[in-house]
Formats: structure tokens, C-alpha cells, sequence
């Protein structure tokens, strides 16, 4: 099967300080904010009152910070996580500047940190990541730690069934 996402992106590749902007943007639409919102059943009339919100300082609906998490997130796996084992910790979450439906989001990544883990064909590597509306805004930080595959241990049985 073809590389999707290319070969530098197991634990080795990643650099402390090394930066990415991730290819792909995401447009949020209606169906984000209404599916997750109502999920995990938060009924705040920021998200779903578009009359009341009308009447308020933003205008209009917001997007549920959770969901512009997620899409930052779901942007940066491609690269960050391809050859990821386990999601270790999700942190220091900021929802910096509102989201409206029909906002464009992109999403930046820093590598903050990388060490070994408890396994010897995998090691740790701790991600900044960034989200920006088509504007330029940061809307969204947050910090991931993620258990990444070893070249050295796992690279020779992934290109087997090519």
C-alpha cells in the first residue's frame, strides 16, 4: 500500500523547536457544531440560540470550543501521529478567541519535547499545537503527549505489504 503521509514521522524524525503548518483547513460547518455539542450535551444558548445571540456582543452563534479543539487536533494527526501507539495526555487547553460557523481553521505544531518511554520499540514526543482562523487569529492552544513509533523497531514491518 502507498505512503499516504510520507516516512517522517516516527519518533526519530521528530526535533525539539521543529515547527509545521499542517496541509489541510478545516471549514466549520453546522454539523459540527450541533453533532458534538449535543453529544456531550452541552446546551449553552451561545451555540444553538441564534435569535438571543443576535441581541449579544458577538452577533451570532459560537462554535463550541471543544469542536475547535478537535479540528486543530484531527489537522495535526496526519503528521504528528501516523505512527502513534497511544494518545497520552491532552493539556493546557486555551480557547483563545471565538469561532463562528463558516470560519476557516488551520492548524501549526511545535515539538516541545521527546524522550523514551517504558517500551524500547517506542518513544514519547510532546506537541505544541496552534489554531488559526482565516484571519490570522489564534483561536485555540494545547499541548499533546503521544507514543510514537521507533524507526528502528516498526519501519521494516510497515513497508512489508507493499
Amino acid at each position: 500500500m502507498p505512503h499516504l503521509t510520507g516516512n517522517g514521522n516516527y519518533f526519530e524524525d521528530f526535533a525539539v523547536g521543529a515547527r509545521m503548518r499542517h496541509a489541510r483547513g478545516s471549514t466549520v460547518g453546522e454539523v459540527e457544531n450541533q453533532l458534538l455539542t449535543k453529544l456531550v450535551m452541552n446546551s449553552a444558548d451561545a451555540h444553538y440560540n441564534e435569535q438571543k445571540m443576535q441581541a449579544l456582543p458577538f452577533g451570532q452563534r459560537l462554535v463550541f470550543g471543544l469542536i475547535t479543539g478537535s479540528i486543530v487536533i484531527g489537522l495535526a494527526t496526519q503528521d504528528t501521529a501516523e505512527n502513534a501507539l497511544a494518545e497520552l495526555r491532552l493539556d493546557r487547553l486555551e480557547f483563545r478567541a471565538p469561532v463562528f460557523l463558516g470560519d476557516t481553521v488551520t492548524a501549526y505544531t511545535q515539538v516541545l519535547d521527546t524522550r523514551d518511554s517504558d517500551r524500547e520499540d517506542a518513544g514519547i514526543v510532546r506537541f505544541k499545537h496552534w489554531g488559526l482562523k482565516q484571519d490570522g487569529t489564534i483561536v485555540f492552544e494545547g499541548e499533546r503527549e503521544v507514543l510514537i513509533k521507533r524507526r528502528s523497531h516498526w519501519a521494516k514491518e510497515s513497508h512489508a505489504d507493499e
